[in-house]
């Protein structure tokens, strides 16, 4: 049933929240897991220069050790999960809006489920979920798992 899960991760703690609720299901179903970090370019912060930004757009992120070492910090934790329970992991990286990114990855690669916090590093909440979740189940077909932070 669920053969490729798909975990769109920014290292928060709700995304890390997502990653063991993932890594559950997969263990179950034996599924690869592909963990995906997205640098948002819609939200790039305003100090960064015009070339700056145009080089996350071009994908050259090993120009910017800053950000593909939090991009690898947060694919790699979901790695280091995964191997814990023999399964198979799969990291990326991508640039543009989180939704689209999201929604398209999963696409091309024939994910089954993509499961993914309420709310990240932005922690801008709309009522139920925050809006790169909602902006994805709208944008695809695919099951997503919705998960918020654990309350301890």
């Amino acid at each position: 049933m669920y053969d490729t899960i798909l975990v769109p991760t920014d290292g928060s703690e709700v995304a890390e929240n997502a990653v063991e609720h993932a890594i559950d299901i997969a263990a179950k179903y034996d599924a690869t897991v592909h963990a995906l970090y997205v640098i948002d370019t819609s939200a790039m912060d305003i100090g960064l220069g015009a070339e700056q930004v145009d080089r996350i757009r071009q994908g050259k992120y090993d120009e910017m050790p800053e950000i593909q070492e939090r991009a690898n910090a947060a694919t790699s934790w979901v790695a280091e999960r995964a191997s814990e329970h023999g399964l198979e992991v799969i990291e990326s990286v991508g640039a543009g809006q989180p939704h689209d990114r999201i929604a398209g990855y999963a696409e091309k690669n024939d994910v089954d489920m993509i499961v993914m916090g309420s709310a990240g590093r932005g922690g801008v909440k709309r009522v139920l979920l925050g809006s790169v979740a909602e902006r994805t189940l709208r944008s695809t077909d695919i099951p997503v798992l919705v998960v918020d932070i654990r309350e301890e």
